[in-house]
């Protein structure tokens, strides 16, 4: 019980650091690939930091624990970075957020078939539910023809379901290893197109605390929290961070959503916070092959 409350409460503090994205990326008026390059580098920093404190004497056994999942998530969640830059270029910002609520519905495939786990129907509604208000909120920019960027968005999509599920194989492992790797990849990747010497000590220091505050907390919060919550419940929690990060925008610059915003964000909200009510919150989801065993320790 304390263990999926704690994951459950962790994995709320990710998704409520991550909804800041937009307040800072409105805060720093530097282009976008120099943003994602500080943001990596300090995110990185930020973690690596966390890891030599946590591991002192033991370092190396912790990265060679993460094993090829480790490196798949690294991976996985710095290319689905990329992929959500891209896509929010290339279509409509409604797009990406229906397919981004997307991500607990193949999360849930991918856990059932890679790991057995099969949710529960509660979970499974509030997923749809969630979903509806997601698609309620991206109602007023409704847009088509964006293949390619709908297609980025997808991927970003099944690449973040991908991590959730490998951290939550891993679930006996510390894989803050693994996300520091992914922020610094993110920032190698990025580099070449990035301009990071043009920035001013004002920008410079307010991208230090975006990249510590969103991208670092964020990432460990959800390196702490997923392995203690079932993959999919940990996926539906992460679809907080839009109609958050709405009411952040909102509160700092004035920018008044639509109506059909708000009223799709409180779907989202209601969805969430029932799934974390319900009686089943207390119990964690068990996998098939879990109670075989299986799963019981990750060398």
């Amino acid at each position: 019980m304390n263990r999926v409350w704690l994951g459950t409460w962790l994995l709320v503090a990710s998704a409520t650091a991550y909804s800041t994205a937009g307040f800072f990326t409105r805060l720093v008026p530097v282009d976008a690939w120099t943003l994602l390059f500080w943001r990596g580098l300090f995110g990185g920093g930020f973690l690596a930091t966390i890891v030599v404190f946590q591991e002192r004497g033991r370092l190396w056994q912790s990265i060679r624990a993460i094993g090829w999942e480790g490196a798949a998530v690294a991976i996985c969640s710095a290319v689905a970075t990329v992929c959500f830059l891209n896509a929010m270029r290339l279509t409509a910002v409604a797009d990406v957020m229906v397919i981004d609520a997307a991500i607990p519905f193949v999360t849930a495939a991918m856990a059932w078939l890679i790991l057995g786990e099969r949710e529960t129907w509660w979970t499974l509604g509030a997923t749809i539910t969630a979903f509806a208000g997601m698609a309620i909120m991206a109602a007023p920019a409704v847009a088509s023809g964006h293949f390619l960027g709908d297609l980025l968005a997808f991927a970003m999509a099944v690449l973040m379901a991908l991590v959730i599920v490998l951290i939550r194989r891993k679930k006996g492992v510390n894989m803050v290893p693994a996300v520091c790797a992914s922020a610094f990849l993110c920032a190698l990747i990025v580099w070449p197109f990035a301009a990071p010497l043009q920035v001013d000590a004002q920008q410079f220091g307010l991208l230090a605390l975006f990249g510590t505050s969103q991208f670092g907390l964020g990432l460990l919060l959800l390196a702490f929290g997923t392995p203690l919550v079932s993959a999919t419940r940990g996926a539906l929690l992460g679809v907080l961070q839009t109609p958050l990060g709405t009411l952040w925008v909102w509160l700092a610059f004035a920018e008044q959503p639509a109506v059909l915003t708000l009223a799709g964000g409180a779907i989202v909200l209601a969805a969430v916070l029932a799934d974390m009510m319900a009686p089943h919150a207390t119990q964690r989801c068990v996998s098939s092959r879990a109670q075989r065993g299986i799963y019981a320790r990750q060398d």
